[in-house]
């Protein structure tokens, strides 16, 4: 133990890079986990949380367990959306399923906080959240994730409700290609009908696989956005789409170029940028008449967004330079930085699950927030 806020927690042996670089993941994406830091090569320093008894299972595909508890089910049957189901953490009884009923109803109290409705909520929404960023991430190196297990705690200093689990080869079923005889996670081991020294050695070379293939788990990220500015003035407004980009995790750079004062000169920076090698989002800032948004958008085959830094009093009037387009452009309009930035990040995030995962996170964080504030408006109704 460190202090009143965190804790050190080792990492097992086979585990301890596979384990790091996963918990990771969810953390990178924005969604709030315990996790603080790696603090060594074997253990990692996490929040302090009263962990609540329940196992949070997340499934794309019907096997396991699920098909002896619903005979009739094909293995094989896909979930969509994917089937969140709860177990109560009982070794001695098996760690029996608990319906969304049985876990209200069974009024847990974990630290100084009874699990009611709202906590069930966030904690059912996030985990299928974390199992949709971890999915769309081994589905780049070409593997399936079937299942898998998370669980929660509450920080033992503010309440926060946080992921509190190391991820790691037994939390999930993982099928290379989705093919189940290539199967790399603990069940290998479940299957086992006597332990040999040669089947530990397989799993031990399964656990090894996965932990080779985190090395390109979170790959640096190739999308750009370029903000075309008709003008210096227009710095603060273009800043400002940068900076939501950044939060989003998306590459931004800023260029000023006038598509009426300097022509030849926009077509250049666009021909740069469209030969440079990576997926790019023109957002063309500019006011008045807006001709910077419909010239990009007739010389790239790249996206291309307008976000025009109007003013009140003139919105009316100019906002139809980039609403009224001639035929054959496709450039739509958006009128705030963070709008901008999230239509670019969504562009780019169908090739990036790294952009990806971080708008679902931000849209779980939005989500949760409602909740927060609607619990907090509701209690003065009492």
């Amino acid at each position: 133990m460190l202090n009143n806020e965190s804790q050190i927690i080792p990492h097992r042996l086979y585990y301890k890079k596979l384990s790091r670089e996963t918990y990771l993941r969810p953390v990178c994406a924005g969604i709030k986990t315990s996790w603080v830091r790696s603090n060594n090569k074997h253990t990692y320093m996490s929040r302090r949380c009263h962990m609540v008894p329940i196992e949070w299972v997340t499934r794309r595909v019907a096997t396991g367990s699920f098909l002896r508890r619903h005979p009739g089910v094909n293995e094989g049957y896909t979930f969509t959306p994917p089937k969140m189901e709860t177990f109560f953490k009982d070794d001695a009884n098996h760690d029996p399923q608990w319906s969304e009923e049985q876990l209200l109803e069974a009024k847990l109290m974990v630290g100084d906080r009874v699990v009611g409705r709202l906590e069930y909520d966030i904690m059912a929404r996030t985990t299928v959240a974390v199992f949709k960023v971890l999915e769309r991430a081994w589905a780049t190196l070409d593997c399936a994730l079937i299942d898998m297990k998370i669980e929660f705690g509450f920080d033992a200093e503010t309440n926060e409700i946080l992921v509190s689990d190391t991820i790691d080869s037994d939390s999930w079923r993982l099928w290379p290609a989705g093919d189940k005889r290539l199967m790399k996670d603990k069940q290998v081991y479940r299957n086992m009908g006597t332990v040999t020294e040669e089947g530990l050695s397989q799993i031990k070379r399964n656990f090894q696989w996965v932990a080779d293939k985190l090395d390109a788990f979170m790959p640096e990220p190739q999308g750009l956005v370029v903000v075309l500015m008709g003008s210096a003035s227009d710095a603060s407004h273009a800043e400002a789409i940068k900076t939501h980009c950044t939060k989003l995790g998306v590459s931004c750079h800023l260029r000023v170029t006038s598509a009426h004062k300097g022509t030849e000169e926009t077509l250049s920076i666009i021909a740069q940028y469209e030969t440079c090698g990576r997926p790019v989002v023109f957002v063309c800032v500019a006011g008045r008449s807006n001709g910077l948004g419909p010239v990009t958008c007739a010389n790239t085959c790249a996206p291309v967004i307008n976000c025009p830094p109007l003013k009140p009093d003139s919105m009316s009037r100019d906002i139809w330079s980039s609403l009224s387009l001639p035929s054959g452009m496709g450039c739509g309009t958006v009128l705030y930085p963070e709008a901008a930035a999230q239509t670019a990040a969504t562009m780019l995030g169908l090739t990036d699950h790294v952009i990806w995962a971080k708008l679902l996170a931000k849209q779980l964080n939005l989500w949760v927030g409602l909740k927060l504030s609607d619990k907090d408006v509701a209690a003065g109704n009492q």
